[in-house]
């Protein structure tokens, strides 16, 4: 479960967040939505650990600052950050270690495997694309075998190939029970992934909605009705 409470982060005088509060439930695909400026990169980040805030975030129930909760969380940023002077293997091998994970040598393997990496694994991190930065981004967070996961815009510079096995991978997710919150203004490739959907604006939440309360509708004509047309993002 991942739960966030009154969330509120101002910039100076500037209120971007402003008493946000909505709760993805466990083993459900909750995806975030709004329009630019709406303040879902700075909830994004917030969630993350990266910036300050009022309020709370909750992951299975534990305040996301605490040790124990950061072990089960795992997170996958818009942009991803390599280590130069580590290959594509010493970066899983890195974040294994970091979060003392079970995943075994076969689990890094099927990895791997999955997102086509396993012909890569001696790269360096100054030798990858931006498709393969975020691949070896998604291997990373998959190897910590979490309990909750935040993916942001994570199709954004992936092939048609990684796109497929990514949303395979959400459905598992999902099935072993794993809370996963996608922010993506790509709404076509999360149609048949989601069970929440939160939109924002001005920095609420303006719409919140569950997938047997649309009846399987359009997700992108609920957006823009309840936006008045603004871009997601």
């Amino acid at each position: 479960m991942l739960e966030i409470q009154n969330l509120t982060k101002k910039y100076g005088k500037h209120l971007a967040v402003d008493h946000v509060t909505f709760t993805v439930p466990t083993g459900q695909v909750g995806i975030l939505l709004g329009p630019n400026g709406a303040g879902k990169s700075t909830i994004i980040k917030s969630i993350a650990g990266l910036l300050r805030y009022e309020g709370g975030v909750g992951i299975e129930r534990m305040p996301a600052r605490t040790l124990e909760a950061k072990r089960i969380f795992a997170y996958v940023p818009e942009i991803p950050a390599m280590f130069d002077a580590l290959t594509v293997r010493e970066h899983i091998e890195y974040v294994r270690r970091a979060y003392d994970s079970p995943i075994t040598e076969e689990g890094i393997q099927e990895l791997l495997r999955r997102f086509e990496l396993d012909d890569k694994q001696g790269k360096l991190g100054n030798e990858l694309s931006k498709g393969m930065m975020q691949k070896v981004s998604i291997c990373c967070a998959l190897a910590i075998q979490p309990r909750v996961i935040l993916l942001d815009e994570p199709m954004v510079g992936l092939d048609p190939a990684a796109i497929k096995e990514l949303k395979e991978v959400v459905l598992e997710l999902k099935a072993q029970g794993v809370t996963v919150l996608i922010s993506t203004h790509m709404l076509e490739m999360v149609k048949e992934l989601w069970d929440v959907m939160f939109i924002m604006e001005h920095g609420k939440i303006i719409g919140a909605y569950t997938r047997e309360q649309t009846k399987d509708a359009d997700i992108e004509e609920l957006f823009f009705q309840i936006t008045g047309g603004g871009e997601a993002s």
